[in-house]
């Protein structure tokens, strides 16, 4: 409990005080929406209403430091709710354990590939399209989020490869 409330930190404030700075923009096109790692990376049994919940709360914190009036917290309940039915979606053939986490080193590379990919799409198009308000500039608005899903994509890749452990699923 206490290492998952550090981590709630970490992104927080990893994408509060550094990534949303001007610096990790792309052309003003791809933004790294990092925060969302903490509810992606959740162990796989967490159950929904504790995801949703987390969701809510994460959001609303990202919403509080940048005003944007419930945007962030609404994407992040929407990838907190589909979170589960991806997950299902994915099952393994042997199915999870209760110990599985959705990280690469357990999951292998095209499971987690396929995982973050998806989930982060679904995010974005949520969080951009809430954004947007209308669709006059849906061509801007769909390349903002495919560059990024794909800039965020890589981002949480490259924070599993370097900071999470590299544990081997025993199966």
């Amino acid at each position: 409990m206490i290492i998952q409330l550090l981590r709630f930190v970490l992104y927080v404030g990893l994408y509060v005080f550094l990534i949303s700075g001007t610096d990790f923009v792309l052309f003003d096109l791809g933004w790294c929406i990092l925060y969302i790692g903490f509810l992606l990376f959740l162990p796989i049994s967490t159950p929904i209403v504790v995801q949703l919940l987390i969701g809510f709360g994460l959001g609303f914190v990202i919403d509080l430091f940048f005003d944007t009036g419930g945007l962030h917290a609404a994407a992040a309940v929407v990838l907190a709710y589909l979170r589960p039915w991806v997950l299902r979606l994915l099952t393994p053939r042997d199915g999870y354990d209760s110990a599985d986490s959705a990280s690469i080193h357990q999951m292998g590379w095209q499971w987690f590939v396929v995982y973050l990919g998806v989930l982060v799409l679904l995010h974005h198009t949520v969080f951009f399209l809430l954004e947007l308000g209308s669709f006059h500039s849906f061509g801007f608005t769909l390349a903002k989020i495919l560059l990024s899903t794909l800039y965020t994509s890589l981002t949480l890749l490259i924070t599993q490869l370097v900071f999470f452990p590299s544990r081997r699923r025993s199966r």
